[in-house]
């Protein structure tokens, strides 16, 4: 009996093991799925902000830090757009036309008129006043986001520049219980490499030309 009880503990310890063994390997590529699939949504939503980003500036020559001013821009803005009909022929350019010259006499209409900014960013649909939550959070956090200038080398020019970012441990916090140690590892991995343990758009630090740190 005695001899049996032990070859059943063995046998358990052996599928333990063998069960700590797998999920060694597979969790890491499970992570690495849930990864990527929420990194494409999260890029997506830091592209929008920094579409409404760059808009915002066109209009009051800076970034905004506030996503109250910058989903109420969007929202009840407008923008120039140039209201294109007729091309610059071959014909006309041979004649020595400017298009300025078709535009007056009427061969070509160039009209700015002004477009509601929701309209023409994202389309009217777009849920704008979600713009300011990471997704898979379920609306508890939002991004962080600031505004500074920069003085270029000389002293002579500042520049606006923004960010917007969120950290690994918010992407990932509902599922911390069972990835935890693989968020932990690919923060510690982009620590070593001095790179920002999450995704953002744009720099505080650096004129980047709004670029993520995805591309």
């Amino acid at each position: 009996m005695k001899k049996i009880i032990i070859q059943v503990a063995l046998a358990l310890v052996a599928i333990y093991l063998a069960y700590a063994c797998y999920k060694s390997v597979a969790n890491p590529i499970e992570f690495d799925k849930i990864m990527a699939q929420r990194y494409e949504v999260i890029v997506q939503k830091l592209k929008d902000i920094r579409t409404a980003q760059e808009a915002y500036r066109s209009v009051h020559g800076e970034y905004t830090a506030s996503f109250d001013s910058l989903i109420n821009f969007v929202k009840y803005d407008s923008l120039k757009m140039v209201n294109a009909i007729g091309d610059l022929t071959d014909e006309m350019v041979d004649e020595g036309l400017t298009e300025a010259d078709a535009a007056k006499q009427g061969l070509i209409i160039r009209d700015t008129i002004r477009v509601a900014a929701l309209q023409q960013l994202f389309g009217p649909n777009y849920p704008i006043d979600d713009l300011r939550y990471v997704p898979f959070t379920d609306k508890k956090h939002e991004f962080l986001m600031g505004t500074n200038k920069l003085w270029n080398s000389d002293a002579t020019i500042q520049t606006p520049v923004f960010e917007a970012r969120v950290n690994n441990m918010i992407i990932f916090e509902d599922i911390m219980d069972e990835y935890g140690d693989a968020v932990l590892e690919e923060n510690g991995e982009r620590f070593r490499l001095n790179k920002y343990p999450g995704l953002k758009v744009g720099s505080v630090k650096e004129a980047n030309n709004n670029a993520g740190n995805w591309e």
